[in-house]
């Protein structure tokens, strides 16, 4: 696989050992992606392939068992477990989109603190007594995940030029979700409004994807009005920012249109990670250096931004 000329590949070594030259050479180079595209390549993310082979291989074995198989573990109230084809319909689009998904987020017992106050999405994850490897391959990458996440965030935090540190304050109840999903491919005879994912932004802060050797993901340029492949580079990280961190920089770094269209006539896996504050987090521009007067975005608890975006787009969400 090849490096796509059409989007940035950001060398991320020397950030998670917290070198500030390679924190500060990273966070120039996300600076510009940010404010071109919204979207870049990472490698040398940490995230070990060993983990990231593991979350895979488990992607691939789940979604395999019939429709019945996995309803046992059916998304519920808190958006854990799995979601059927077509539960999921995109803002402004015609069809659901095509895909099937398993989500899960920061495991927390029934009796931790946020859970008892009845903060949405939070709370236990859904594991599947038919697949109980899955449980250990999807919580180590999710670990692993987070790792990079908030390494990323020191170099956005540099690239908008605030403190390397500002992020983590912010993180330390994190609302990470992170989803396996499962693209069939292509129906040959489907209509032209008919999508993987219709095109849509991010709801929350940065996303970081792995996919497979497929393709099918495409970005939306701005200068071409035009869409873009983001080709698959072996190793690497697709990260992306997502709407409420637009909000946070008044726009600075943008958030982007994005779809996928699996055209590979087989089938695509891929693993995404909304990696988002802590519930309460206050999104605010003024936080970052800009002024009140300035300010195009009120400030707003980042759960509640994400969970309406959530409400707005789940059909199980919309039935109940």
């Amino acid at each position: 696989m090849t490096a796509s000329a059409n989007l940035p590949l950001i060398d991320m070594s020397g950030v998670r050992e917290g070198d500030p030259a390679s924190i500060r050479r990273a966070g120039e180079a996300i600076r510009q992606a940010c404010v071109d595209i919204g979207f870049f390549y990472i490698v040398n993310h940490g995230v070990p392939q060993a983990v990231i082979d593991r979350a895979m291989a488990a992607a691939a074995q789940f979604f395999a068992y019939p429709a019945e198989t996995k309803r046992q573990v059916a998304v519920n109230k808190r958006h854990r477990g799995w979601h059927a084809l077509g539960g999921a319909t995109m803002y402004e689009a015609t069809k659901p989109d095509f895909k099937e998904f398993f989500s899960m987020g920061l495991e927390l017992p029934e009796d931790d603190p946020s859970v008892l106050a009845g903060e949405a999405l939070r709370g236990p994850n859904q594991w599947p007594d038919f697949m109980p490897q899955m449980r250990e391959a999807l919580a180590e990458y999710y670990t692993e995940i987070g790792k990079a996440g908030a390494d990323l965030l020191k170099a956005v935090a540099v690239g908008l030029g605030i403190d390397v540190d500002f992020f983590s304050s912010k993180y330390q109840k994190t609302l990470q979700r992170t989803q396996m999903v499962y693209y069939p491919p292509h129906p040959p005879m489907a209509e032209a409004d008919q999508f993987g994912v219709a095109p849509h932004t991010d709801y929350g802060c940065i996303t970081l994807l792995y996919q497979d050797n497929s393709g099918g993901l495409q970005v939306r340029e701005l200068s071409s009005d035009s869409w873009i492949d983001a080709t698959p580079i072996a190793g690497s990280l697709v990260v992306n920012v997502g709407d409420l961190l637009a909000h946070w920089s008044n726009n600075r770094f943008r958030s982007t249109l994005h779809r996928v269209i699996n055209k590979s006539g087989h089938e695509r896996y891929s693993i995404a990670t909304f990696f988002d504050p802590t519930y309460s987090a206050v999104v605010d521009p003024c936080d970052l250096g800009i002024d009140a007067a300035t300010s195009r975005y009120q400030p707003v608890a980042a759960g509640d931004y994400i969970l309406k975006r959530i409400d707005d787009s789940m059909a199980y969400r919309k039935k109940a």
